[in-house]
């Protein structure tokens, strides 16, 4: 093969490498759109489990106002108490399930083991849950066993069933082994092509969430009456209210991070398909250039045989 014709074939190949590139900003940059939005909406529903549990506190403090101090005290003990309050630790790292998304995985990876060093504890007292395969890794290179992995959603529709899947498993820790705090690690996207890692923690509960909550001033709007100052009443036991409105509030949190996660993920894509694409152009100029001087140097050589054969003919 003549270095005309290899230069010919590496300029198709990367044209058709920039156009998978271009596609794959074009996904990237929608998938970004699509999660921000998904995690935006559950702003309402937050707000709604929050009126709830305002209700609630209210109720407990009317009925029991030695549990809830106005100092804030009580509200600390009462998040203790759907904590257990012990030394085992539920770790869950949000991580990717595909490739080319640059150092997302490393991330927050370093991130959350670095945070998980400064807890000092023993393997017996700490279990991790990954979600994404690409995370396995890094963890078991620094000596992270995994209790289990879960895979990645690759779009929006399966973040709900998976979020499902995971909350028994946040139950069994705590009311089975006794893990009484549970952190979540994840990248949390920063910018259309930056993102940060994260840690939330999702138990024992923020005593100064719960206060603010209780201290809120109450003001639903519904349909009969534009502004209602009226507390709602309720019949059940508050305990097993508070346990349910938990439930959906760790619902969201969940959600959220799956969310973030992936717009961080995409981010960390977009930017890496932005250096792949620059790459591309640089070596197609240079395939260009290179193609150019080789054709014009052809072209002169056939001229010059040309001139040479017509001369001899003379």
């Amino acid at each position: 093969m003549s270095s005309i014709e290899l230069l010919q074939r590496q300029i198709h190949t990367a044209q058709e490498l920039q156009a998978v590139v271009k596609m794959m900003k074009v996904l990237a940059a929608l998938n970004i759109h699509q999660y921000e939005q998904a995690v935006a909406s559950l702003a309402e529903y937050n707000r709604t489990i929050e009126m709830g549990l305002h209700v609630v506190l209210k109720a407990i403090h009317t009925h029991e106002a030695s549990l809830l101090h106005s100092n804030g005290d009580g509200f600390k003990t009462y998040s203790q108490s759907f904590s257990s309050d012990l030394g085992g630790c539920g770790v869950i790292i949000f991580g990717s399930q595909q490739g080319m998304c640059g150092q997302f995985n490393e991330q927050i990876s370093h991130y959350a083991i670095a945070e998980l060093e400064k807890l000092k504890l023993s393997p017996e007292h700490l279990a991790i849950f990954a979600v994404g395969s690409r995370l396995i890794s890094h963890l078991e290179t620094a000596g992270y066993g995994i209790e289990q992995t879960f895979a990645m959603p690759s779009s929006l529709a399966g973040i709900t069933s998976m979020v499902q899947e995971i909350l028994p498993h946040i139950a069994r820790w705590r009311d089975s082994e006794q893990i009484g705090q549970i952190l979540l690690f994840y990248n949390h996207l920063h910018s259309n092509t930056l993102c940060e890692p994260y840690k939330l923690q999702l138990l024992p509960l923020d005593g100064e969430w719960l206060q603010h909550i209780y201290c809120q001033e109450w003001l639903a709007v519904n349909a009969v009456e534009p502004r209602s100052r009226t507390l709602p009443t309720f019949t059940m036991p508050s305990d097993v209210l508070v346990a349910s409105l938990l439930r959906q509030y760790f619902f969201i949190l969940l959600y959220r991070a799956f969310g973030e996660s992936l717009a961080g993920e995409n981010a960390s894509r977009l930017a890496s398909m932005q250096v792949a694409e620059k790459n591309i152009e640089e070596r197609l100029t240079e395939f260009t250039s290179q193609f150019q001087q080789k054709r014009q140097t052809a072209i002169t050589d056939e001229l010059l045989e040309i001139i040479s054969a017509f001369e001899l003919s003379h």
